[in-house]
């Protein structure tokens, strides 16, 4: 990725949009709000110089205690203006980084999500994200107010006297060099911390998500362990760093604000010699007593802007990956449904997968794909839903590489139910209802009878408002294959692409769906990858897939005849289901 000249902060500033001017006015108020701040300090000294020099005119005192006391209520009130434009601004800021990064994700090739770990991605577009927003919210009124009263109130000092105003700054050198060694080894302990927190939550999200294999086979404890390494390597990260830095950050903050070491003894002198008048050296005291915290407190940004810019090349890293290129708008006619294949190949992890592939299958008909697992039966079918593009070769539709027709334009006229089934976690009904988003309740209800799950979904606690659970996990396999095959259906595309799409459920149900899909699709083009023959024997074409190559193509019976693969593959079936008959 190439370095934004501007730096992280500037590009999440160009991410805020039309909040923009928020970010602005934060500044404005800030300064304001500083302003307010530093004035009561003149009146201050006034008092101080009005008491020392014997004056008892009541009335000054009390209006220019009254001025204090508006000045410091219009501090307090625009720096809550400003934090609160600044947050309004930074929450939006966020939103629109989120929503990107996921739209992104739906547009990069899918096995390139595939390749980093769910619990990256989710720590990422989550809490890494999410932890931002302390950084973005109070950096530009902090440093508005952080730097600037600072220097207005030395400037100060210094118009009352020179020697004093600099006798203050004698602990920022020292403290500056503790800062500094605290600072040693910043970058490989934090690139040490970051990449545990990654591991950890990877080695979570593995965990829980197998827990159910975990205990079956009973690697509880051996899981543990490796859940377990992680998180002490993440603690571990963050304990040994502030280790080393703890003993200079003490000194450091100690040494800055400790102006009154200096400038106490050095203007007590001066003042006994009568190099500078009582009531100056006071107000040099009060002036420079809270000069240098605010300094602090912009110099302890440093880790969170640090982190921030971590997480702004995480997340450019995402924005900038590779995607499926697709026009906007479409400039060739797609003449009729026809799905080609020419000399397609497909790599994955710099392995080849496809090895030439070539097909057509014709608008209206019944493929299906057959062969020996890992064959590469479900990568064909990925390619022709798009969600990955070719290596090389072409899929086109209706004459038209697929890469040249709108993603949106093409997703709508292909369902896609895979062997994986996702639900989300919301009721069944929104679930089906995702097929067609201005589908009635009974064109939903429909769906589902004629895919046989009206009955069981009828039985659930809440029926069709049962929530599901995350990733569906409140229903079964076969139950969650169902409700996936009627949110395809309610769809009503033209393709349907159907991998594995009945592998969980009963035989009782398989012959209800079979049926129901069949009167479905009339007139649609059916693509059906099966391990169960029986399933696609009425096909009106069959590709036997093996090692990423087409091995033959026919109907059932004319491959039966050939004697070859799917012959064998056919008696290994039959066999199989004479074996369970006979159980």
């Amino acid at each position: 990725m190439v370095k934004d000249q501007h730096g992280s902060f500037g590009w999440l500033l160009r991410q805020s949009g039309e909040r923009k001017g928020k970010f602005i006015a934060s500044v404005v108020l800030a300064a304001i709000s500083m302003l307010c701040g530093i004035v009561p300090y003149y009146f201050i000294a006034q008092i101080v110089k009005d008491l020392l020099g014997g004056s008892t005119d009541t009335n000054a005192y009390i209006i220019n205690c009254a001025i204090i006391l508006a000045l410091w209520l219009g501090h307090s009130l625009f720096h809550a203006l400003s934090t609160a434009n600044s947050h309004l601004a930074t929450f939006h800021t966020l939103a629109v980084i989120r929503k990107k990064a996921l739209d992104k994700l739906a547009k990069m090739p899918l096995g390139d999500v595939m390749d980093q770990p769910s619990g990256s991605l989710k720590s990422t577009l989550v809490e890494r994200i999410d932890s931002i927003e302390t950084t973005l919210a109070h950096i530009l009124p902090e440093f508005t107010t952080g730097i600037g009263a600072p220097v207005i109130i030395m400037i100060y000092a210094f118009t009352v006297n020179w020697q004093l105003g600099l006798a203050s700054l004698i602990t920022v050198p020292l403290g500056l060099v503790c800062y500094a060694l605290m600072m040693f080894g910043y970058t490989e302990n934090y690139s040490r911390a970051v990449k545990a927190t990654k591991a950890l939550n990877a080695v979570t999200t593995e965990y829980i998500n197998g827990i159910e294999v975990i205990k079956v086979f009973g690697k509880a404890q051996s899981s543990y362990e490796k859940f377990a390494a992680a998180a002490k390597e993440s603690a571990a990260s963050f304990v040994d760093w502030m280790r080393k830095c703890n003993v200079y950050m003490t000194f450091a903050m100690c040494i800055m604000p400790a102006t009154m070491i200096s400038v106490l003894p050095i203007g007590g002198v001066m003042t006994m010699n009568g190099g500078i008048a009582t009531a100056d050296f006071i107000t040099i005291i009060i002036l420079t007593v809270g000069l240098i915290e605010p300094l602090i407190r912009v110099m302890s940004y440093s880790d969170d802007i640090a982190q921030m810019d971590t997480i702004v090349t995480e997340v450019r890293n995402i924005l900038d990956a590779p995607e499926m290129k697709r026009p906007e708008k479409i400039t060739a006619a797609i003449n009729g449904g026809d799905i080609k294949l020419d000399n397609v190949r497909f790599s994955y992890s710099d392995k080849e997968i496809l090895h030439g592939v070539s097909m057509t299958i014709h608008e209206g008909e019944f493929a299906a794909l057959v062969g020996p697992s890992g064959s590469g039966k479900s990568t064909i079918a990925r390619l022709i839903a798009s969600l990955w593009d070719v290596n090389g070769g072409s899929v086109s539709l209706g004459g038209v590489n697929i890469k040249d027709i709108p993603l949106d334009d093409y997703n709508r006229k292909i369902a896609y139910v895979s062997q994986d089934n996702f639900l989300l976690d919301m009721s069944v009904r929104e679930n089906i209802r995702l097929g067609d988003r201005s589908a009635t309740d009974a064109q939903v209800e429909e769906a589902a009878k004629k895919c046989g799950c009206h009955d069981f979904i009828m039985g659930l606690e809440n029926g069709y408002d049962t929530v599901v659970g995350t990733s569906g996990g409140h229903l079964s396999g076969g139950e969650r294959q169902r409700i996936a095959i009627a949110r395809a259906m309610l769809k009503n595309a033209d393709i349907i692409i159907l991998d594995e799409a009945t592998a969980y459920t009963d035989p009782e149900n398989e012959a209800l769906i079979q049926r129901s899909v069949a009167k479905l699709v009339d007139g649609k083009t059916l693509i059906v990858i099966a391990h169960r023959l029986s399933t696609v024997k009425n096909a009106d074409r069959i590709y036997v897939i093996k090692d990423g190559s087409i091995a033959e193509q026919g109907t059932h019976d004319s491959l039966l005849a050939e004697g070859g693969l799917y012959s064998s593959m056919w008696a290994a079936h039959i066999s199989a289901k004479d074996g369970e008959e006979d159980v």
